[in-house]
């Protein structure tokens, strides 16, 4: 799954990476957690541009918003079938940037934070779906879900689910809402994976400390 990532990069490498139209005003997070507005890719009519989006997706159909909590990743293999994602795999779709992604892994009656990044080190956008949805009063709420595949052999020791990184290459494909075959997601070799401080458990913890290596226990 993906319950936690970071995103440190500075705005005019996000802007470069992902072919924006303009740069975006941003300012860095190191424990970025579900419910909150997150920074999403999203294709308009001129070019790419950055929207501020719920995470967890709140269906158009839905009665409540807390239905979003439920659905903060949606599973690749069955985004067509699902009631809660099938409009919106087929119409809109997004990335999501980030720096590195957390999994957490029980170590010694404790569970072990775990950043997995680049190994390049390098921004990477996390394939994602977003909707709208109005609330009792009429206000418009847009928000999103990432979407996630089996674990590679690096993640799959930490969890059996990890969010699906694209290539660059893949970026127009995702973005013009192609319902294929999911894009592969980037391989095992160009990743890395390392213990990281405790702080990150705790979502208030929003600080560099977050994504410092340990030694492992």
């Amino acid at each position: 799954m993906c319950g936690r990532y970071a995103l440190t990069s500075p705005p005019a490498v996000i802007a470069e990476r992902f072919h924006l139209l303009w740069t975006p005003q941003i300012e860095p997070h190191y424990n970025i957690a579900p419910s909150q507005m997150i920074p999403a890719v999203r294709e308009t009519g001129e070019g790419r541009a950055l929207a501020w989006l719920k995470w967890g997706l709140i269906p158009h159909w839905a009665k409540d918003a807390g239905i979003g909590m439920k659905l903060i990743n949606a599973r690749g293999e069955t985004l067509a079938e699902k009631p809660a994602f099938r409009d919106a795999y087929r119409r809109r779709h997004c990335l999501v940037p980030a720096d590195a992604f957390y999994e957490w892994k029980p170590v010694a009656g404790r569970k072990q934070p775990y950043s997995i990044r680049m190994r390049d080190r390098s921004l990477f956008g996390m394939a994602g779906l977003w909707e709208r949805w109005k609330d009792p009063d009429g206000r418009l709420v847009e928000s999103c879900t990432i979407v996630t595949v089996d674990a590679n052999p690096l993640v799959a020791p930490l969890h059996d689910r990890m969010p699906l990184i694209l290539a660059p290459a893949d970026y127009d494909a995702w973005l013009a809402a192609e319902t294929g075959a999911l894009p592969h997601a980037v391989p095992a070799e160009a990743m890395e994976a390392y213990p990281v401080n405790p702080l990150v458990s705790n979502a208030r913890n929003d600080v560099p400390a977050c994504l410092e290596p340990i030694d492992e226990a």
